[in-house]
């Protein structure tokens, strides 16, 4: 006959949570091979020294202005306003709010809006930073049918911007032909 020997309740566990350590430790050292390459994480704090630049440029009844709030020569916040009588158009973000992700690689910023509403490529330069608007969502920040797209330039020390495509006006597509019959 044979006989059955029993594992105490303490073996068993301890059986238990070795094997998940080992499966775990095994994951873990899988993962670099594979892994993407981890950007800033969101909530760290920024070094360097505060700047803020603005530039505005156009007339009373019809420009655009932005302010753009600066740590270490990186950007921490945008504050686009541009007029368009009697239309304001208002954009307003900053890093680590929870209506954008930033990514930083070199002295290129990519701001990717959620919900599908656009994006920024900002270009940091000893000179200037360069604000590419990619179909920024111009129903979204300022009730007019469209997108933003272009770019607007701040340079330090110059109170005008540069501009090129942001202002343009909005012109609706034709609506494709009906079909003959």
């Amino acid at each position: 006959m044979m006989k059955m020997k029993y594992l105490s309740f303490k073996t068993i566990i301890y059986i238990v949570l070795s094997a998940g350590l080992a499966a775990s430790a095994a994951a873990q050292q899988a993962a670099p091979c594979c892994a993407k390459p981890q950007s800033k994480p969101a909530g760290t704090v920024m070094k360097g020294k505060p700047e803020t630049l603005v530039c505005k440029l156009g007339t009373e009844d019809r420009h655009a202005r932005i302010a753009v709030e600066l740590i270490g020569g990186r950007t921490k916040s945008i504050a686009y306003y541009s007029k368009w009588k009697p239309r304001t158009c208002s954009v307003h973000i900053v890093r680590d709010d929870a209506y954008s992700q930033w990514e930083d690689t070199g002295h290129v910023t990519i701001v990717t809006l959620k919900e599908e509403k656009g994006s920024f490529l900002i270009d940091h330069e000893k000179q200037f930073v360069k604000f590419m608007f990619r179909d920024i969502d111009r129903e979204r920040f300022c009730g007019m049918p469209g997108k933003i797209t272009g770019s607007l330039t701040v340079t330090r020390g110059r109170d005008q911007c540069e501009l090129e495509g942001v202002m343009d006006e909005y012109t609706p597509e034709p609506a494709p032909a009906a079909a003959s019959q």
